[in-house]
């Protein structure tokens, strides 16, 4: 669902616009999940800068955790059974810049909070400075706007304050969104283009198969980059396509028809393509068979096919808003 944007928001609302910070809409498993997660985060961010000998980073500071999405709107849904789960999104503020680095401070968190058997859905996380969001929010760019919106802040320090959005023109918000179409959608098609060629090959050859399997990720990643950066003009720093999947369709639910997950097969399938950025270049043990080649690209060439739909229809209504 795409909520209301800077571009269509007057002086007042943007004044009034406040980061909530209530999460009794939650429902009392999810509030403790959601709990859980902020304290892995918290404490593995302690852990990693504990031992800094540079100020910046010795005394770096988590600012802000906001959750958004689906359970900061009470939209998300709940049926892990069927292979539909709403995750946990959630935004993290730091101090500085370079705290932003997954690797270096956020991977050993993400990692427990995956083993945790406590916390029953998936939990992703966006890091960015507060002079990150600020300047995006100075900018209005649509997807920092919503989460001012819409979204809860489950823990924040006295004093890192959001900038008021600023609205974006209808034209440079046109003009924005059209040139992130005219060159994602191209790039779709190179990578399955490619995929082709590679199919005509991987009956015989196993390393043909891992590397389709890598190509049909990137023309994964590639699709979910363009609906994101023309629906929200934001595109998060990850190849985690599970992620993408999950912040692209929690904005425009006919996504999700391009992937199957009703049954065990399908939802393997997509996991086989997720783990191909990495296996599929680098682990001997990683096997996709011909079928499965074959099956996936069928739901990435969906996937393509929808977000130019989608897309068209978002370019057409900036077009119009512009008067263009």
């Amino acid at each position: 669902m795409l909520v209301q944007s800077a571009l269509a928001l007057g002086h007042d609302d943007r004044e009034n616009l406040l980061v909530r910070s209530d999460i009794d809409h939650l429902p009392p498993i999810q509030q403790d999940e959601l709990a859980r997660a902020k304290q892995l985060l918290m404490a593995e961010f302690a852990e990693a800068i504990s031992r800094a000998s540079q100020p910046w980073k010795k005394n770096g500071k988590i600012q802000k955790i906001i959750l958004f999405g689906s359970y900061a709107r009470s939209d998300w849904v709940d049926e892990p059974e069927n292979g539909y789960q709403s995750d946990f999104d959630l935004l993290i503020v730091v101090s500085h810049p370079d705290l932003t680095e997954i690797a270096d401070y956020w991977y050993v968190a993400e990692d427990k909070i995956l083993r945790d058997e406590t916390i029953a859905r998936p939990v992703n996380i966006i890091v960015h400075s507060l002079d990150e969001v600020n300047q995006a929010l100075s900018r209005g760019e649509y997807f920092w706007v919503d989460i001012v919106r819409d979204g809860i802040a489950v823990y924040e320090l006295p004093g890192a304050t959001l900038a008021t959005p600023q609205p974006l023109t209808p034209a440079d918000a046109y003009e924005m969104a059209a040139t992130y179409f005219r060159d994602k959608i191209p790039d779709i098609d190179r990578w399955l283009d490619t995929v082709g060629f590679q199919l005509g090959k991987a009956e015989s050859d196993v390393g043909f198969r891992k590397l389709a399997a890598f190509n049909l990720h990137q023309a994964t990643e590639t699709a979910y980059a363009a609906f994101l950066l023309v629906r929200t003009l934001y595109f998060p720093r990850s190849h985690n396509i599970k992620f993408l999947r999950s912040l692209a369709e929690d904005s425009e639910p006919r996504l999700i028809e391009a992937w199957p997950r009703a049954t065990r097969p399908d939802r393997r399938r997509f996991e086989l393509v997720k783990r191909a950025y990495v296996e599929a270049r680098y682990s001997a043990n990683y096997e996709i068979s011909v079928e499965d080649l074959e099956a996936i690209t069928a739901s990435v060439r969906r996937l393509r096919d929808i977000v130019e739909e989608v897309c068209r229809e978002r370019i057409e209504a900036l077009r119009e808003a512009a008067g263009l």
